[in-house]
């Protein structure tokens, strides 16, 4: 029971956070999302075993450059630089002594692609609109429709599971689950389309299933590498919930597919 309620609590506080932050400015959210990057970035290398260092400098540099739009202050350099830290981790590895170097380099751009790029695609999400305005009701949408998907695929998948998803990942979850999530997530889009102009009915049910589709595959994804890692969590800065990683794990992979389903809207049927 106090598990329960410790895991209620700082879910609570986790969602309150983050609804805040977005509905505030755009600065709060972009400020907020660059602090679960960096967390999520410490994480993941600790995951892979990766110095901190070195995972930390291509981030944020990848991530000022991306934001430095959104926040009418100057780029100058950092694109440049952002590269330059890569290469500096190529060089670092060719001195290296008693190291696979490909590996090292491999396991390296993992972490940037995983834990730093889903976070550039999250903060451009709500500057997708034909203007570039900050819309905070949209990026708000996309976690509400991550959480109903979440929420009603694991009641689903409790009450009438029992054919498995992806037994060897996350024995787990079901395909009656998967199912049920997807279903309530159209469903939820719908809602919002009816209370939120700034998609069609159509498009909102169309980015409904775009979010669970593609949240699932985050999950089960995370999933992976935790179960190859051999650890639970990725972290334990949530209690009751994990790491960063294991509360967004769903929106991280669902980013770049969320952005690009947006940008088609925006330029070729708006």
């Amino acid at each position: 029971m106090n598990n329960m309620l410790t895991r209620a609590i700082s879910g609570a506080i986790f969602v309150s956070i983050l609804v805040f932050s977005i509905l505030f400015s755009h600065q709060t959210f972009i400020g907020l999302f660059f602090i679960l990057m960096l967390a999520s970035l410490y994480e993941f290398s600790k995951m892979l075993r990766l110095p901190f260092s070195e995972v930390y400098l291509v981030g944020i540099f990848a991530f000022i450059t991306s934001a430095t739009p959104f926040l009418n202050i100057s780029s100058d350099f950092t694109t440049e630089i952002t590269i330059l830290a890569i290469l500096a981790v190529f060089i670092k590895n060719l001195f290296r002594q008693n190291s696979n170097s490909i590996n090292s380099i491999g396991t390296f751009l993992l972490c940037i692609a995983y834990a730093c790029f889903g976070y550039i695609f999250i903060i451009k999400i709500p500057f997708t609109n034909a203007l570039g305005t900050y819309q905070g009701s949209l990026i708000l949408a996309v976690f509400i429709l991550i959480w109903v998907s979440d929420t009603f695929a694991y009641i689903t998948g409790v009450s009438i599971g029992k054919t498995k998803l992806l037994e060897r990942i996350s024995p787990k979850k079901t395909i009656e689950g998967f199912a049920g999530g997807v279903i309530a997530t159209l469903v939820a889009a719908y809602i919002i389309a009816l209370y939120n102009n700034i998609l069609t009915p159509i498009q909102w049910i169309g980015l409904g299933a775009i979010v669970s589709i593609f949240g699932v595959l985050g999950d089960l994804i995370a999933s992976m590498f935790k179960r190859e890692t051999g650890i639970k969590d990725t972290g334990k800065i949530i209690p009751g919930h994990g790491g960063i990683i294991d509360r967004l794990d769903s929106i991280i992979f669902a980013a770049p597919f969320i952005y690009f389903y947006l940008k088609f809207i925006t330029e070729h049927v708006s």
